[in-house]
């Protein structure tokens, strides 16, 4: 059992990481394996997210603290929280792909920012593509006027090439 003084520690370090965050998933863990919780925190830690069971209190405390309205006590079974201060989209993403593996995790909700998000939204959120592929998306196409204006250049030179060629095998 923890004393007060951890309970109001565990709030305080919740808080601040809570106001730090990105995106926040809740899940309901109840019936997954130990070996299997332990495979998805080492999912979660490669992307810099780390997955957290906290007593709903002190969650809902947590999140009154940092200002974000989300009914945490309403969320069915044993809660886990995962929270991301880098990306918004890898929690949901890691725990969408690994409760489709194991159907005892489900996701409950979320916290995109201050909003709170069904489970579904979550879902839609998990659905979306990483941040390393949106910016390679955006390199690609501002890359691409680029890669063609080179090509019609390239294409002028070549065809100055050719002709002069042309002339120099004509005269010889």
């Amino acid at each position: 059992m923890l004393t007060r003084l951890q309970k109001e520690d565990i709030v305080k370090n919740l808080t601040e990481k809570i106001k730090s965050s990105k995106a926040i998933v809740f899940a309901d863990y109840r019936g997954v394996k130990t070996n299997d919780i332990n495979e998805l925190k080492s999912r979660l830690k490669k992307e810099g997210t780390n997955l957290n069971v906290i007593k709903k209190n002190l969650i809902e405390i947590s999140l009154k603290n940092a200002e974000i309205e989300v009914d945490v006590k309403s969320l069915a079974g044993q809660l886990a929280i995962t929270i991301s201060d880098n990306d918004e989209v890898a929690p949901a993403r890691i725990l969408s792909k690994f409760a489709k593996e194991n159907e005892n995790l489900k996701i409950l909700g979320g916290v995109l920012g201050v909003k709170g998000m069904s489970a579904q939204e979550v879902d839609a959120l998990a659905k979306l593509p990483s941040k390393e592929e949106m910016l390679a998306k955006l390199v690609g196409t501002l890359n691409a006027p680029i890669s063609g204006f080179v090509n019609v250049l390239a294409g002028n030179m070549r065809g100055l090439v050719n002709v002069v060629k042309a002339i120099a095998d004509s005269k010889a």
